[in-house]
């Protein structure tokens, strides 16, 4: 038997108010333990990354479902991905808007259509056509993003954006007591964005990977960035090296800090169920799930162990 193990992030960022910090660290509690309860009754390791990012999309703290940034006329547009790492199978999803949880769909595109991914008006009619209720786009707006959204155009306008609070994606990545790895990532993408702009998050590889021969990895930060470095990929390339998690995910961040002065951070187990996080972003919000001990934190230094219940 595999131990089982479960990583979440709730996406790397500027530094998070403290008013903030005690709810984002609620939701990562909620999310790596719904995704643990998962493997510990038997659940697969896709069960549970979708487990643990439903419920991040439908906490409002996050950039994800409920809760996602607006784009350039107001609207929210969302991306998903989730990978199989026993068989590599996958599904994605890209400008989606009006559903609660695009995660789902991503795993409905990767289980019953011949394809990977799917976008905008077809991901939608998909969703429609497997019983996915629509909701008013309305409901997935939250007053602290309209007000993120006029202080961007705002920003724009005098030319000082930084994209370091731009980054917020939520993530996941576990191992089974099978031995098979997954992951899944969520986004809203960035404020302001231009209408079907299309982030890393949905992009295999880029947003994530999940192989059982190495491990899965789940990545956030600056999407543009991340897509030219392929970001997850290259973590597990380093980890097929022969490198330990956390010298692989340095060794990537640096390369994606180095060429494109992109920030970003990455979540990853491998396939002897060893865990690790990393991130170059001022803070990311994290928890891991194992042999029964919750790990969180949310800054550099600042881990927490806990019982699970």
């Amino acid at each position: 038997m595999n131990p089982a193990v479960v990583v979440v992030h709730g996406g790397g960022g500027s530094n998070i108010s403290k008013d903030r910090k005690e709810r984002v660290l609620q939701g990562i509690v909620k999310a790596a333990t719904v995704g643990y309860n998962i493997l510990k009754e038997g659940g697969s390791a896709v069960d549970a990354v979708e487990g643990a990012v439903t419920v991040l999309e439908d906490d409002p703290e996050f950039n994800a479902g409920c809760g996602s940034v607006l784009n350039e006329n107001g609207e929210v547009e969302m991306d998903a991905s989730i990978m199989n790492g026993k068989d590599l199978s996958a599904g994605a999803v890209s400008a989606i808007r009006c559903v609660a949880n695009p995660i789902k769909i991503a795993r409905l595109v990767m289980e019953k259509t011949p394809h990977c991914f799917l976008t905008d008006q077809g991901a939608a009619k998909f969703a429609a056509a497997s019983g996915i209720p629509t909701i008013p786009g309305e409901q997935l707006v939250t007053e602290r993003n309209k007000k993120r959204l006029e202080n961007e155009k705002h920003e724009k306008s005098a030319q000082k954006s930084d994209y370091q609070k731009n980054l917020g994606t939520v993530g996941a990545v576990a191992m089974d007591c099978r031995g098979n790895v997954a992951y899944a990532t969520s986004t809203g993408g960035i404020v302001n964005k231009m209408l079907g702009r299309v982030g890393d998050t949905p992009c295999i590889g880029s947003g994530g990977y999940a192989d059982n021969d190495i491990g899965a990895v789940s990545t956030t930060g600056h999407g543009e960035s991340i897509l030219k470095v392929n970001l997850a990929r290259l973590t597990l390339f380093h980890v097929e090296q022969g490198k330990t998690l956390e010298e692989a995910a340095d060794a990537s961040l640096g390369y994606m800090k180095s060429k494109v002065k992109g920030v970003g951070g990455v979540i990853l187990v491998n396939k002897a169920g060893d865990w690790a996080v990393k991130w170059t972003s001022t803070s990311m919000p994290w928890g891991a799930a194992k042999d029964g001990k919750l790990y969180t934190g949310i800054d550099l230094g600042d881990t927490s162990i806990t019982d699970l219940p």
